[in-house]
């Protein structure tokens, strides 16, 4: 029987509050978990944490609540103990299709403000607020791998190029859709994507197209590393390999994550600063100890009983 903990706290503009202390068993999964209204949190397996979009009458359109929510949502994943990794799911037919405009239109459309730098400054503030939505996946300290069926599309493409491994379905696609609804994508996608495809040529097509990618170009480009076949077999895999992630230390898992963020940002001789800084402490763990005393003994890191972090 799994069962979802989450941590007593949440940071909240700049003050520590009451946070989710659900308890769900897994066989009565059907909504939301409460207090979010757009998101279902389990607990699949032990250290791992599941995500899931919840809005599948509306194809996991990101309304109003969606973009607080994530943040919350993440901010306690981030300091609780019993989770090491995340995978990050759509309910329904769709992974999402992207921003519910209905629901959006008016903070976008009607910005407040005297007069124009009054005006600009909200909107940048509000474009500021969303972005965090995004990138609290990429600031999370624990793995998070994303697994994607059916569409993919717009702000889809901005949380999914924040997370650490992309996995999807023989029918999923992708859209960079911004271009269509006339303006630019501000969340992420401009700056993530051509960073995990590597192409700038692909990059500049798909973003001023909006044409859609499908799975076996998402394969070829390195959007994703794997696709499978259905959405049933996908979560089989993405439960086996956060599994894997979570059976290891995780001071060396988060420490990778960071670093290897820290490194895609910066150049070889800053990361190796960095590196050096970092192990400068952390390879004082016993982890270290535990996984070489396991390796003799061939054993695998899920015998191994690391502390929690």
């Amino acid at each position: 029987m799994a069962y979802l903990v989450c941590s007593a706290f949440i940071r909240n503009r700049g003050l520590w509050l009451p946070g989710l202390r659900a308890v769900r068993e897994m066989s009565t999964q059907g909504g939301p978990t409460p207090p979010f209204s757009t998101l279902s949190v389990t607990r699949p397996a032990s250290m791992v944490t599941q995500v899931e979009l919840h809005r599948p009458e509306k194809r996991n359109a990101m309304n109003k609540a969606f973009w607080s929510e994530m943040v919350d949502c993440f901010s306690q994943i981030a300091e609780d103990p019993e989770c090491r990794v995340v995978v990050v799911t759509g309910a329904g037919k769709v992974f999402t299709s992207g921003i519910d405009l209905m629901d959006m239109a008016g903070n976008i459309l009607q910005p407040t403000g005297d007069d124009a730098a009054r005006i600009s400054w909200n909107l940048r503030r509000l474009v500021k607020k969303y972005q965090e939505t995004f990138s609290v996946l990429e600031k999370c300290p624990k793995p998070v791998v994303v697994a994607v069926h059916g569409a993919c599309v717009g702000a889809g493409v901005d949380l999914i190029t924040a997370c650490d491994i992309r996995l999807c379905t023989q029918d999923a696609w992708f859209q960079v859709k911004e271009v269509d609804i006339g303006l630019a994508a501000d969340v992420g996608t401009l700056q993530r994507l051509p960073k995990v495809i590597g192409s700038r040529s692909l990059v500049n097509e798909l973003a001023l197209t909006s044409r859609k990618m499908y799975s076996d170009e998402a394969k070829s480009s390195g959007l994703v590393s794997r696709v499978f076949p259905d959405k049933e077999t996908m979560m089989s895999g993405a439960m086996e390999l956060a599994e894997e992630i979570a059976s290891r230390s995780p001071v060396a898992v988060q420490g990778t994550k960071i670093n290897l963020i820290y490194s895609r940002d910066h150049s070889v001789a800053e990361g190796l600063e960095y590196m050096a800084t970092w192990n400068m402490s952390m390879l004082q763990t016993q982890d270290v100890i535990k996984s070489a005393q396991a390796s003799m003994e061939k054993k695998s890191p899920k015998e191994v009983p690391f502390s929690k972090l």
